[in-house]
């Protein structure tokens, strides 16, 4: 807005500082050349006519006292006033001059000068001339002296320091002068006349700076509002109109008949609801709003800002009115006059405001906002009805995979379908929404049907868990539901979302794809939970953590090659803490990071007591291997601890290559230049791709115990994938270590398979270190 620009008017201070009278401060407020501006023009009048004022006295004095002391004495006193008084002239002329106004503050000093030598000089008068002339014309000189004193302070000088010198210098001149005549009393009194007039002085210069920043805050409102009239009469968006007591139109102005879209003369006379309903007109089905301005218009009632819904050949727009009826002096109705604008374009921009407001731009389903908003009327209708509601929370499963590896925009087109999806299921009362990321929520206003809440989660499953077609890539996604009964399971919109993502929390945990219902016990799993990641938090720093090994043996020679370091937890608080427990709890709060870089440290500090031949096997986690310093973290444990790079072997699963393949195959590399060996664990379980196998050189391929497992029990399938790894492995110069055999007959299937190691209960359980190197010296003293 224009007015925005315009700087506010100055504020009258009830009183002034002193040191801003007198221009000390050099506050911009009170800039004597911002406030004197309009005066310059008369200063040059105003200082010729103050020079030759003090001219005649000059003048004067010179008059009376060269007969009495001579001419050689008054005639340098009076040709060095004049000097004066043309220099002050030259000053005051300099600011006068808009070229050297700039120059304030060194004419400032200038005047104050000319206004000390003024006035030393009349005080040399005072002191000498009657001396010398022997006590004659004292009075009379005194008395001018007084007299320049009494017109200074009225003065309005650009410098009422130079006012302030002069009054004071010359005054204290005219005590020193009685002071020396012998005349005290006299004396006193001019020292009085000199505080009042010094006073005065200051005084006056109050009341002119009060006058003048009035003056300025009148200016600037003027201003003010002189920009407002011209933005409204420059703004196309706005008119008047007027109407008579028939509701029809006159004085119809240019911009009136524009907003119309037709010429003055079409208009003038004809109804302005006839104008402005378009083709409704001749039906009499007319929006609310214009029933609503009829209304006002036939009432002959004053209304402001009603927004008016128009048709203007054949375009709808809206309008915004305001109308005031209009009396003669009788007091009888003449008709209406107002103002009207065109607000069609910020109508649109609002109603798009609050779309964004509650609805998800991407998949232009209900947002957070509007589900909460649905959850609680939900809620309330509950209540009142004595019926049930539900919300059922939705997160998509393996989304995070398909996101890191396919990219953003490919995840956003399966948002976009999956959103697709979710509306076709719903019925009446149900309403889903997105309430950020890969989740969803759904409100059902009335669940009292028996089975409605389970049935609507399975068909989201099935219908999310299909196929789907993204730029010529087939994904698959599954789907996690968790539920919650209101108002059994909440009595807020607070208590059902979180309740909802409880019973969510433990459908992803049970490992997806499942519908679990709230049950109250879900708070104490939470609250354990959340007990549990405190103590974990604090696990290192206590000392609560430890090392167990457990062997891989060679397949043919049953000899121990190496052991896997896994780690184990006793809290102070909670006891053993099984590693399936708080190992995926480490992970989802990141505190696998530091728990990785203790283990990689301890395994390698440990395996310094083996044989040289047995290598040590440390599980990285995926967030783990991401860091940014995970090389140099490897790096500074071998150098720690003084173990050999190959004697280290870094175990990671597939699920390393979801998150974000190039820095994890970076990472690996820079592990494998040092000398240390990668083995891929697990393989077969996850995304298993031969990609993994051609773009990194793994030494080991770890085959998973379910296969062992099947292998067992005779599954041609698991005899197969055991199989095929096993080829596959030789082909590539790997080796193939076989996990969870348990039996001697699991041992000889494996060894048969042609696996080249065997891990598992068979050869030994997980023990600590000391059970390890006892271990070793068993075998030492077998051999011996």
């Amino acid at each position: 807005m224009v007015h925005q620009s315009a700087s506010p008017a100055p504020a009258l201070p009830a009183d002034l500082p002193i040191a801003d009278v007198l221009g000390l401060s050099r506050n911009p407020a009170f800039d004597p050349t911002r406030l004197r501006g309009d005066e310059f023009a008369e200063l040059a009048q105003a200082s010729r006519n103050r020079m030759l004022a003090n001219a005649l006295i000059i003048a004067f004095v010179a008059s009376a006292f060269a007969p009495l002391i001579g001419l050689l004495i008054v005639g340098p006193w009076a040709a060095l006033q004049a000097f004066i008084l043309y220099k002050s002239r030259q000053t005051d002329l300099l600011l006068v001059d808009p070229v050297a106004r700039t120059g304030a503050a060194q004419l400032e000093r200038r005047q104050n000068l000319n206004a000390i030598a003024g006035a030393l000089c009349w005080v040399g008068a005072l002191l000498a001339f009657p001396w010398l002339a022997g006590g004659a014309q004292a009075t009379m000189l005194v008395l001018i002296v007084l007299v320049l004193m009494v017109s200074s302070t009225f003065v309005f000088s650009t410098s009422p320091l130079s006012v302030i010198l002069y009054i004071g210098i010359m005054g204290l001149g005219a005590a020193l002068s009685l002071a020396v005549a012998g005349e005290w009393h006299a004396m006193g009194a001019a020292i009085l006349f000199t505080i009042s007039s010094l006073v005065a002085t200051i005084q006056v210069r109050s009341i002119f700076l009060k006058a003048r920043l009035a003056e300025a805050a009148v200016t600037e409102k003027e201003a003010v509002v002189s920009l407002l009239l011209r933005e409204f009469e420059e703004n196309e968006a706005d008119w008047l109109w007027e109407v008579d007591p028939a509701r029809r139109l006159r004085s119809v102005s240019p911009r009136f008949a524009f907003a119309l879209g037709r010429a003055q003369s079409d208009v003038e006379g004809k109804p302005l609801l006839e104008m402005i309903a378009g083709q409704s007109w001749a039906s009499g089905q007319f929006p609310p709003s214009l029933h609503d301005l009829a209304e006002r218009l036939k009432n002959r009632e004053n209304f402001s800002n009603m927004l008016v819904q128009v048709s203007i050949l054949g375009e709808e727009r809206w309008w915004e009115l305001s109308g005031t009826p209009m009396r003669d002096e009788q007091g009888r109705f003449t008709g209406f006059r107002g103002v009207g604008s065109d607000v069609t374009e910020q109508r649109k921009s609002s109603e798009k405001i609050a779309y964004l407001a509650r609805y998800d731009t991407l998949t232009q389903l209900p947002n957070r906002l509007q589900l909460t908003e649905a959850l609680g009327e939900a809620l309330r209708y509950a209540v009142q009805w004595r019926t049930r509601c539900a919300l059922l929370m939705v997160d998509l499963d393996r989304f995070k995979s398909i996101n890191d590896s396919l990219g953003h925009m490919t995840g956003d087109k399966l948002l976009a379908q999956v959103s697709a999806r979710l509306q076709s299921l719903m019925g009446e009362n149900q309403l889903c929404g997105r309430l950020g990321g890969d989740e969803f929520a759904i409100v059902i206003r009335d669940a009292s049907t028996p089975g409605v809440i389970g049935s609507l989660a399975t068909r989201v499953i099935e219908r999310l868990s299909e196929p789907y077609q993204v730029d010529h890539h087939t994904l698959y996604v599954g789907a996690s539901v968790g539920s919650a009964e209101g108002p059994r399971d909440g009595a807020s919109v607070e208590e059902m979302m979180r309740n909802a993502d409880l019973a969510l929390y433990r459908a992803k945990d049970s490992g997806g794809g499942e519908h679990c219902r709230f049950e109250p016990e879900l708070h104490a799993s939470a609250e354990e939970r959340r007990q549990l990641e405190v103590a974990l938090r604090k696990a290192l720093g206590r000392d609560e953590m430890v090392l167990h090994y457990q062997p891989v043996v060679d397949a043919r020679s049953e000899k121990v090659v190496s052991f896997e370091a896994l780690v184990r937890w006793n809290s102070t608080e909670h006891g053993f803490v099984s590693p399936g427990k708080f190992i995926p709890l480490a992970e989802d709060t990141r505190l696998i990071v530091p728990i990785g870089k203790w283990v990689m440290r301890k395994a390698c500090e440990e395996a310094r007591n083996w044989p040289e031949d047995v290598k040590v096997n440390v599980n990285v986690s995926p967030e783990q291997l991401l860091e940014p310093d995970f090389h140099a973290e490897v790096v500074e444990a071998l150098a720690v601890t003084g173990l050999k790079p190959e004697r280290l072997e870094i175990e990671v699963t597939e699920s390393i290559f979801l998150r974000d393949a190039s820095v994890a195959r970076n990472a690996l590399e820079q592990v494998m230049a040092l000398g240390c060996s990668v083995a891929l664990d697990d393989f077969g379980t996850g995304y298993s791709s031969l990609g993994y196998l051609r773009k990194l050189r793994f030494s080991t391929i770890k085959v998973d115990r379910t296969f062992v497992q099947g292998a067992a029990q005779g599954s041609a399938e698991s005899l197969a994938i055991i199989n095929a790894v096993v080829a596959m492995a030789k082909s590539l110069n790997m080796t193939t270590t076989a996990e969870g055999v348990e039996t001697g007959e699991e041992a000889e299937l494996i060894r048969n398979l042609g696996c080249d190691k065997i891990q598992g209960f068979y050869f030994g359980r997980p023990m600590t270190s000391a059970d390890a190197s006892g271990l070793f010296r068993q075998l030492r003293e077998r051999r011996a």
